[in-house]
């Protein structure tokens, strides 16, 4: 398998993740975001939408993080981080739709002005960051996963994000459930960092 990532991108890490978690052999391809060579051929054919990450898993072009974490689940046959049963699966697809939505408008937009001067309003996506963080913590009070007694690809699409939220000038203190909910995912074994920039809070 390849995965075409960036080591700035969340969306590449939450892959890489569960790769590494998962024990799957890859080739991780670099894209480089500078010069923009997810906006021209012949990425764009990997990836219409020219974006990050894309999967090759011999030919079987797989984009899209969410997609790519479903996709590798079910290949690996690993029902332990993507349940079968309609109960289980709905619970995790909840998560994976608050990675794409929430989390994406929240705490990445945030980083993505403080690391690449991006054009998002402070005023609006910290905010944003502070609501769905708090939803977050409410939902792991006293449970130790966000969509089942296990981890599950839930856990590692929002893992990246919340992770780095600091950078992005969005405080984690006040998050204690998060903040150990993050130590046991970083305790997995196989667990690969997502790389750290001095940006933020986190300066």
């Amino acid at each position: 398998m390849k995965l075409y990532h960036h080591p700035l991108s969340g969306h590449a890490h939450r892959v890489r993740l569960l790769l590494s978690l998962l024990g799957i052999e890859h080739e991780l391809v670099l894209v480089d975001l500078a010069s923009k060579e997810h906006k021209q051929e012949p990425f764009l054919k990997l990836n219409p939408f020219g974006q990050l990450p894309v999967l090759d898993d011999g030919g079987t072009i797989v984009p899209d993080s969410n997609a790519i974490l479903v996709y590798l689940a079910k290949k690996a046959g690993r029902a332990d981080w993507l349940p079968e049963d309609a109960r289980g699966a709905a619970a995790v697809q909840r998560w994976l739709s608050v990675a794409a939505g929430q989390i994406a408008h929240g705490p990445a937009q945030a980083r993505l002005i403080t690391l690449f001067k991006a054009p998002y309003r402070q005023e609006e996506v910290i905010p944003r960051s502070h609501a769905i963080l708090a939803l977050i913590e409410s939902e792991l009070g006293g449970r130790s996963w966000i969509a089942a007694e296990r981890p599950t690809i839930a856990d590692v699409a929002l893992y990246s994000y919340v992770a780095r939220a600091p950078e992005g000038d969005v405080d984690l203190q006040p998050y204690p459930e998060i903040r150990s909910w993050l130590a046991r995912i970083e305790a997995l074994p196989g667990f690969v960092e997502f790389q750290k920039t001095p940006a933020g809070l986190a300066a």
